[in-house]
């Protein structure tokens, strides 16, 4: 999975960047021009941190989504560089819009998070727009006769174009599973699920009061988007802890865990994502996969192979572990599941899979 951020100069997009992926990039006044910041973030689990404390294998592995950071986005830049950089972030399946909220009179930009989201929005429709016009207009130019594939595609970009021209996010509108495959090529920028991370002061976010709360709330809620409230500068402060002292401190705000960790759980819910966990003497593992995955294809995220031969998925349910204490007590309660390739992987399963190739 990979995530993009996105956000205009100043939010702190590097910052979190930085502090999602473990990576010190230099944050002043970032402008990528054509380059860009990748990092691994780790999806703290609880739940691996307990397979691996039962059965102490050789290594722990969390799940894992990817970042990049590409450079701030403002009105002010020319089309080309922004489209320049945009592309950089075509490929990603979601996007993460930084927001600033925090006053700094020595930190120059856009203070409005209104402003910020609705410019945001309005250059993804612009680049999605223009990409829809200019395949319509060589289509309706053609000199050949249109194949009926093409005319289905026109019929479904003009769709695309109304809505995109109404100031609609192609993720608004209605569209089969077989129509979104058609136009799944053009990597739009619309369809894509978005998070908000509003970034702000220690004393907004302590209070958890801030500018424009109730018209931030109903523009995340409009646009079937996530949000959180997290504070750039105070995590950065919580990141250079020691584990001991990091605790208290969020427990001296009444939070179980650090921003970081709940930006990642909200971009993993907001995407639709579950874990599987796989051990051995070697490895406890989690496994990133779509919701409603089903066993065959959760075997592929392990190994081709495994897929290509698999005869069945032993399952056991996380619960049942935390219930009864060990894998032997599922069994001997009848609970270790024999499932075939249609199965669907639920969060949290521990799975055995036996495969020939």
């Amino acid at each position: 999975m990979k995530i993009g951020i996105v956000g205009m100069p100043l939010t702190g997009k590097t910052t979190l960047f930085n502090l999602l992926t473990g990576q010190h990039k230099e944050t002043s006044a970032y402008s990528s021009k054509g380059t860009k910041n990748i990092g691994i973030a780790t999806i703290y689990d609880q739940r691996i941190e307990y397979l691996s404390s039962l059965y102490h294998p050789k290594k722990t592995t969390y799940a894992a989504i990817e970042f990049v950071d590409i450079g701030g986005i403002s009105p002010e830049l020319p089309t080309k560089e922004k489209v320049e950089i945009f592309s950089l972030i075509q490929d990603a399946e979601a996007l993460l819009f930084v927001i600033r909220l925090f006053e700094d009179p020595a930190v120059a930009g856009e203070k409005d998070p209104i402003v910020q989201v609705e410019n945001l929005r309005h250059e993804l429709l612009l680049r999605d727009l223009e990409v829809v016009e200019n395949r319509l207009e060589r289509l309706k130019k053609s000199k050949k006769k249109l194949t009926r594939e093409e005319l289905v595609e026109m019929e479904i970009l003009e769709r695309c174009d109304q809505g995109l021209s109404d100031d609609q996010f192609l993720s608004n509108l209605e569209f089969s599973e077989d129509e979104i495959k058609k136009i799944s090529g053009f990597s739009f920028y619309t369809p894509k699920p978005i998070i908000i991370a509003l970034n702000l002061s220690e004393e907004q976010f302590r209070t958890k009061s801030y500018p424009q709360k109730e018209k931030l709330v109903q523009v995340v809620r409009n646009g079937n988007m996530a949000s959180l409230s997290i504070c750039g500068k105070m995590e950065m402060e919580i990141s250079e802890l020691e584990p001991d002292e990091r605790q208290l401190f969020l427990e001296d705000l009444g939070l179980k865990e650090s921003g970081i960790e709940r930006l990642s759980r909200v971009c993993y819910k907001h995407l639709g994502l579950i874990s599987f966990f796989t051990m051995g003497e070697n490895e406890a593992k989690a496994w990133t996969i779509k919701k409603g995955t089903h066993a065959v294809k959760a075997a592929g995220k392990v190994h081709s192979d495994i897929e290509r031969g698999f005869i069945r998925a032993e399952i056991a349910r996380y619960q049942d572990l935390i219930t009864l204490g060990s894998m032997h007590a599922i069994k001997e309660k009848g609970l270790l599941k024999i499932e075939g390739k249609d199965a669907i992987i639920e969060d949290g399963d521990i799975i055995n899979f036996r495969f020939n190739v």
